[in-house]
Order: C-alpha cells, then sequence, then structure tokens
C-alpha cells in the first residue's frame, strides 16, 4: 500500500502574507490613535472654551432674585399697599417626574383644595417648567413644620419665605390702588412682546388693576441674581457672585386716610362714588367707590365662590363708578351752560324769562316740566341757578343749538377721557348730530336738545369727569388733569410730578366768569338756594350745585313718586362744590344712585366731606 506524499510548506509566501497582515493592522492601529488624537485636540484645544463652559454651567447655576415691589404711601406718609413676609409650598415642574403623584401625596400631608391644585395646573401650563410655582401661600407654622420633616421624600419642592403684598386698609383704597395678582399666560406673552420677560424671571405678581397696573413698572424695580457653586444634587455649596435686586420705587400719593374714611362713613350702604381733587393742580384727595372689596383677596387667589359673589352682585362692586360709572349729570351742568350762554351772548346777566313751570316747542303741544309745577316766575340766570329752574335752560339750551352745545362742553372734557393715571376709565357720553346718527342712525331733534340742556338725555358723564370739567370753571378756562400720585422716591430721592393746567377755553369777557361763579356761590348761601340747608352754619364759605337726575320715565300729567318706582329706577342724587370760595383748594363730587334729590341727599355728603377738610387740616399739607 503506498502512502500519501506531504506537500512541503512555502515559508517564504507564508512570511509575506504575515508580513502583509501586520502592516494592515499597523495601519489601522495608527489611523485610530489618529482619530483618537484628533478628538483630543479638538476637545482640548479648538472646543476649549465651549466645554469648559458647558462644565461650568453643571456646576455653576445662575438664580434670579425678584426685587422688593415699591410701597405706596398716602399725603401723610400712612402706608397704604406694604410688603409682607409669608411662607409658600413651591415646585419646580422640571424636577419632578410624576406630578400627578407628588401632589396627591402633599394632599395627606397638609390641605390642598382641588381649587389650589387646578391653579397649580393652570400655572405649570402657562410659566417655564423650570421656574419655581406655589401650590399653596400662607402656610402656617404647623404645615411648615409637615413639609420640612417629609421633604427628603420631594425632590423639586419647597418651603420659600417671600414678600406678599397686603393692603392694611381693605377695601378703602381698591379702586384707586387695585392690587395685584399672579402673572398669567397672557400678561406673560406681553412681557415677552414688549422685551420686558427676562427682568421678571424671579417675579410672581403683577398689578392687574388701579395705581398698581398704571405704575407697574416702577413699582417693580430691577431683577438681581446670584451665582452659585451646586454639588451632583443641585444643593447650593457657595455663592460665587452676587448682584442685588433693585427695589421698585415708592410711590406718594395726594389721597388722604382720613378724607377716604370720611367718604366710606358717609356713603354707608348706599351706591355710589366720591371724589374730591384740588383744582389748582388736579391732586386728587378723595376717591372713593362704593360698594367696594377686599382687594387681599386677589393677592394669594381668589377662590371662585368669593369671585362669582362679586361678579354676579347686583351692587357691582367691581365696577369703579368714580372712573367707569355713567350717570346723566343733570342740574350739575348749569353753571357750565350758563357760562356758554354768556359767552356767546345767548343770554346776559340781565336777561329773563316767565317761567309757567314748563317749556314747550313751537308747534308741539308737548311740555317739558320744570321740577317745580306751577313755575318761578320771572327768572334771570341767577334765580336759574340758584333755584335750579329748568325751564330758563330749555330755552337757553334751543337757542344755542346742539352743536355749540356739544362743541363747548367737549373742550371742557366732557365725553371724553381724563387721563387720570389708572387704566379703568370710561369716556362716557357727550352727544352730537354726529354721535346719534352713527350710534342710533337717526337725527338730532330739537326735542332731543331740551332734555340735553339740563343735562339728561343722552347726556352722561363720570364723577372724575365732571371734576375736570368744573376745575375748568374755577380756573378760568384752563383745566387740571387729575392724578393720585404726586411724588416717586427711593432712599436717595424724591422727584414731585405737578402738570401743568391746560387752556381749554379762551376768555371772551372774565365778566362772565364771575356771574357763573356768584351763582354757585348764591346756591349755597341764599336762603332758598338748593343747597342752602345742607351747608347752613359752615366755618367755610363754599359754592356749589345740585342735581337730581330722572331714570325713569314719567307721563306727562303725571306726579313723581318714588315709592311707586323700583328702586332701582328713582332718581341719582349729585352734587359739585368747591371751598373756600375766594380760593378753592377743594372740589367735591358727589353721585348716590337712586337716593332721590341732590339737595337733600347729595350736598349734605358733600359738606360732611368739606368738614373733615378743613377741621383736620388736610388743607395745610404740601
Amino acid at each position: 500500500m503506498l502512502k500519501k506524499r506531504v506537500a512541503i510548506q512555502d515559508f517564504a509566501a507564508e512570511s509575506r502574507l504575515f508580513n502583509q497582515r501586520a502592516v494592515v493592522a499597523m495601519l489601522v492601529v495608527v489611523l485610530l490613535f489618529s482619530v483618537i488624537i484628533f478628538n483630543m485636540y479638538q476637545l482640548q484645544v479648538v472646543k476649549y472654551q465651549d466645554y469648559q463652559t458647558r462644565s461650568e454651567g453643571n456646576r455653576i447655576k445662575v438664580v434670579p432674585m425678584a426685587p422688593n415691589r415699591g410701597l405706596i404711601y398716602d399725603r401723610s406718609g400712612i402706608l397704604l399697599a406694604e410688603n409682607r413676609p409669608v411662607f409658600s409650598l413651591e415646585l419646580v415642574p422640571e424636577q419632578v417626574s410624576d406630578m400627578s403623584a407628588t401632589l396627591d401625596a402633599l394632599a395627606q400631608l397638609i390641605e390642598l383644595t382641588p381649587e389650589q391644585t387646578d391653579n397649580f395646573l393652570k400655572q405649570v401650563r402657562a410659566q417655564r417648567r423650570f421656574n419655581s410655582i406655589a401650590i399653596k401661600e400662607q402656610l402656617t407654622d404647623t404645615e411648615v413644620a409637615i413639609i420640612a420633616a417629609n421633604q427628603h421624600r420631594f425632590p423639586g419642592v419647597t418651603v420659600e419665605a417671600r414678600l406678599s403684598r397686603h393692603y392694611p386698609f381693605g377695601d378703602l383704597f381698591t379702586h384707586a390702588i387695585g392690587y395685584i395678582g399672579k402673572i398669567n399666560s397672557r400678561e406673560l406673552q406681553q412681557l415677552e412682546q414688549d422685551g420686558e420677560a427676562a427682568n421678571y424671571a424671579a417675579s410672581r405678581d403683577i398689578g392687574k388693576i388701579g395705581l398698581e397696573r398704571y405704575y407697574q413698572r416702577e413699582l417693580h424695580g430691577t431683577m438681581g441674581y446670584q451665582e452659585v457653586e451646586v454639588n451632583n444634587r443641585g444643593r447650593t455649596i457657595r455663592v460665587l457672585r452676587s448682584v442685588p435686586a433693585v427695589s421698585g420705587q415708592n410711590i406718594h400719593l395726594g389721597l388722604d386716610v382720613g378724607l377716604q374714611l370720611t367718604a366710606q362713613q358717609v356713603l354707608k350702604q348706599q351706591r355710589g362714588a366720591i371724589v374730591a381733587i384740588d383744582p389748582r393742580d388736579g391732586a386728587v384727595l378723595a376717591f372713593y367707590s362704593n360698594p367696594s372689596y377686599d382687594p387681599n383677596l386677589f393677592v394669594h387667589g381668589i377662590s371662585s365662590a368669593n369671585y362669582n359673589a362679586l361678579l354676579n352682585s347686583r351692587d357691582r362692586p367691581l365696577i369703579n363708578r368714580v372712573t367707569q360709572g355713567a350717570y346723566p349729570p343733570a342740574s350739575t351742568i348749569k353753571p357750565h351752560l350758563a357760562l356758554l350762554g354768556l359767552e356767546t351772548n345767548t343770554v346776559t346777566p340781565q336777561t329773563k324769562i316767565w317761567d309757567p313751570g314748563y317749556f314747550m316747542l313751537p308747534n308741539s303741544d308737548h311740555r317739558f316740566r320744570d321740577h317745580l309745577r306751577w313755575g318761578h316766575g320771572w327768572v334771570d340766570v341767577y334765580t336759574a341757578m340758584i333755584k335750579s329752574c329748568d325751564t330758563y335752560f330749555y330755552e337757553m339750551g334751543i337757542k344755542l343749538g346742539i352743536d355749540r352745545i356739544s362743541d363747548y362742553m367737549s373742550k371742557m372734557g366732557f365725553g371724553e377721557k381724563t387721563g387720570i393715571d389708572i387704566h379703568e376709565e370710561s369716556s362716557a357720553v357727550m352727544p352730537s348730530r354726529g354721535w346719534k346718527r352713527a350710534r342710533h342712525n337717526q337725527p338730532w331733534y330739537p326735542g332731543d336738545t331740551v332734555p340735553l340742556s339740563i343735562g339728561q338725555s343722552y347726556w352722561t358723564t363720570t364723577p372724575i369727569q365732571l371734576a375736570v370739567a368744573t376745575s375748568v370753571l374755577l380756573n378760568e378756562g384752563k383745566l387740571a388733569t387729575p392724578h393720585m400720585v404726586t411724588a416717586f422716591s427711593d432712599d436717595s430721592q424724591s422727584n414731585v410730578l405737578a402738570p401743568p393746567l391746560k387752556q381749554v377755553i379762551e376768555v371772551v369777557n372774565p365778566r362772565n366768569w364771575q356771574v357763573v361763579m356768584d351763582t354757585m356761590h348764591k346756591t349755597v348761601t341764599d336762603i332758598g338756594g338748593t343747597a342752602h340747608k345742607a351747608f347752613l352754619g359752615a366755618a367755610y364759605n363754599s359754592a356749589g350745585k345740585t342735581g337730581t337726575a330722572q331714570l325713569a320715565a314719567i307721563a306727562q300729567d303725571a306726579k313723581y313718586d318714588a315709592d311707586a318706582i323700583d328702586e332701582r329706577l328713582r332718581d341719582n342724587a349729585m352734587y359739585i362744590g368747591y371751598a373756600p370760595y375766594d380760593k378753592p383748594s377743594i372740589l367735591i363730587v358727589v353721585a348716590l344712585e337712586n337716593a332721590g334729590g341732590g339737595g337733600a341727599n347729595a350736598a349734605p355728603i358733600a359738606r360732611q366731606m368739606m368738614d373733615y377738610y378743613f377741621s383736620a387740616g388736610v388743607n395745610q399739607h404740601e
């Protein structure tokens, strides 16, 4: 049997193959090391600054610090809006993996209402997830202790001590000062559009109405921040750098606490408004709308029950009657109309008419009645004002015509916003031919002008608007822009604000202005004047004009009977007055809803306001 031959190995070939593979392997190793070296070069040299910044970002955290909100004081330095420390339960959504489970577990430790939970979740959706958001504010000491003992169970949940807005006088200044509340999504979007969102990174609240909203920028201040070093758990180790927040400016008002309290006390349960200004510069001394409400309810989030009670109340406490209440001015505009009549020579101080108790247009059998059914007999401008004779003004109004009346009264500020330093203001209505055509698609008739001549018909005004228009009379054609803030201040300075008077009416005959002032003076001082009884025995010399605004239509031959009319349709009582007569330092407007006659109801309230003003020395403050 033959054996199989064994092939002789080619050592030279195998050696070449090995060398080739070794070279390829070496090239691969060199290539890989080149890639590693290249990447190391990129990390250590080319992108050194970028990765160093990222590293520092993991170690260093920038913490925004909210500024303290500016305080609000009355004219005597009494604090009206302050900042109080409160404890709040807060959560950073970004640091919580299971929000529902966390909220349920917290609810087992302290009381959390469904409404609080819902409000919190709304804020989570509206704000940035890395912001700390309050779940419950105004924690009790017991609740703080419970959360502190269990805080290790809740990553991202903390108890924070913060300053919270508080209004020590409750409902006394609500419609003037307003209130702050949580920033909502619409407000956050507006801040972003205005380029101010960065300054609110640590802020929770913003002014909602009143002065708090109007002067939001001044009151808020400037955000500060801290650069802190944190460990791998996010806990602060040390503060590296700090830029303190700049507190908002304090604001000082012309409002007087005592005068405001007097307004609240004299109104009692009566719906209406009282506003007092210094006619020399427009500084607001009193600003009260009744009924009011406690603004502290809104600071931490008002409950649905409380808000619905305010919103659905027949008395409409949410309405600012001083600047939004549109009332027929009634006879309080007779001084303004008398001035127009005198200035245009439509009447003179000697012009007399016979008042039988009514006025009739030519070719009409409708009687526009005077408040005195049997009339006043022969009447001139003095008697017409002192006794508030409607017939005299009916006739004068027809002679003047709607065009001259509307144009002149618009110059005095009727039908226009006054520019007072709050946003919540109505322009009310100063009617004209064009207004009626646009609003009712009807022409203007002479029958529209007759009731307009005594402040009825389509004409409405706000109390602040009526005060501004009356200031034009006292300043001989110059209008005083009303303003509540008289100064801004911080720790180092105080800047007094004094808007200049604006000339809106040119004087044709200075004597005419004095005639109008004399008629208002005699309305108070003369026996038979509609405001005489209200100011009998006053220690100061004042002037004024009463008004009674009819709200319900009365048949031509019927007699007004308040008891037979729904309470909400009874006459409004109005009054404008100022003192001292020779050098006025206070101008008051009173508007009472469904109270009856102005002389019997509104004038006595103005008297009590002036009594306090002069007896308490409010006029001595500068």
